[in-house]
């Protein structure tokens, strides 16, 4: 990809057929339930925040997505933070993030939980480690 400019936005009605995209895309998709639309559109409509990385052309091609839940006061949990294989390396991801933290602004915390291979990205952008995490598994 040349120096094609990136384009942030908020799609509170992204199509859960985009959004399965970018999860297959990034590869995400084998974490998360992409064989079920009626779920990925369910995560969509629920989700308080879902911002999307386009490039600046006339497809408007999509290239990353975030998806979050928070309360604009206190926190924001990320659910995803997913960059297609062709735009990593872009900046999106950092991003994506970055336009969260704008929206959201500095009274808000991020907080997020990593795939292993993600992990050295998140620590490169300055986000702190945490050890004291705790979690129930879904069973589906």
């Amino acid at each position: 990809m040349t120096a094609t400019r990136i384009l942030y936005a908020s799609e509170p009605a992204l199509a859960a057929s985009d959004f399965r995209h970018v999860l297959i895309e990034s590869g995400l998709g084998a974490i998360r339930p992409v064989d079920d639309a009626e779920r990925l559109a369910t995560m969509l409509k629920e989700a308080d925040l879902v911002l999307t990385a386009r490039l600046d052309r006339a497809d408007g091609a999509l290239v990353g997505v975030m998806r979050a839940i928070t309360d604009y006061s206190w926190s924001c949990y990320v659910s995803e933070l997913a960059v297609t294989p062709a735009a990593q390396g872009l900046g999106v991801g950092r991003g994506l993030l970055d336009e969260t933290r704008r929206q959201l602004g500095p009274a808000v915390s991020v907080i997020l939980a990593s795939v292993p291979e993600a992990v050295g990205f998140y620590e490169r952008i300055g986000m702190a480690r945490q050890a004291d995490a705790f979690w129930y598994r879904r069973e589906r």
